[in-house]
């Protein structure tokens, strides 16, 4: 489909930040069909129906997931089983659209990732995906309650030595929006399930988007939802 000349000519749309802190899957890495596929293994092995898991996975903790669907004594290997599953398959992952041309723009120290995922599987994820594992990684093991708890996004504006309201958030998910903006960050939804969300612009992807300097430039074909889309 076609730009509308409006969309053609409308300035990019400057979200001031000093920092990023970014999601892992959704965002930065491509990881639907790898996670979509391990989780409905992981259902056929407990007997539960494929759906009913993947209605509720994206954006959160394993741990989380699990909790809500195995008995209490069954838990631990039955996450175990799914990390083991994540990580065989992480190898299928990609890059989202934009993502590389975007890092190599931000300074060093000036971005983090905050996952739902484990250290272990993150990191196979990113080094499939060819993007370098930040020196602030806040991951699954880092914090005590997964998202929509601000606790990571908090750790890691900490991280980076900045105020919460200094960082931007970007991510796909309700509980990972969520997340962000109860810790007080500015949060740039991507994808269209983030319309359901209350990030306050939301963009297709970060395809085109560049570093100012004192925020993101997002090119204003991208933007779903925001000041230049009505």
């Amino acid at each position: 489909m076609g730009l509308t000349p409006d969309a053609e000519l409308a300035p990019d749309l400057h979200v001031p930040a000093r920092g990023i802190l970014f999601d892992n899957d959704g965002v930065l890495v491509d990881s639907l069909a790898s996670v979509e596929g391990a989780w409905t293994r992981w259902a056929q092995v407990h007997g539960i129906e494929a759906q009913q898991v993947l209605d509720i996975v994206h954006g959160r903790r394993a741990a989380d997931t699990v909790a809500l669907l195995v008995a209490e004594d069954e838990r631990a290997a039955a996450v175990d089983l799914i990390e083991d599953i994540e990580v065989r398959d992480a190898e299928v992952c990609a890059a989202m659209a934009g993502v590389p041309a975007l890092l190599a723009q931000l300074p060093p120290g000036s971005w983090a990732v905050v996952t739902s995922g484990t250290r272990r599987l993150a990191t196979a994820r990113l080094r499939a995906a060819g993007i370098p594992v930040p020196e602030v990684f806040v991951t699954a093991d880092d914090v005590a309650a997964g998202k929509p708890d601000p606790a990571g996004y908090l750790a890691a504006a900490a991280g980076l030595g900045l105020a919460p309201a200094d960082a931007l958030v970007v991510e796909d998910s309700r509980s990972g929006i969520a997340a962000g903006l109860a810790a007080g960050c500015a949060v740039l939804g991507v994808g269209e399930e983030a319309l359901g969300s209350d990030a306050g612009v939301v963009v297709r992807d970060l395809a085109g988007s560049r570093w100012a300097g004192d925020g993101l430039l997002l090119p204003a074909a991208t933007v779903l939802r925001g000041p230049t889309r009505h």
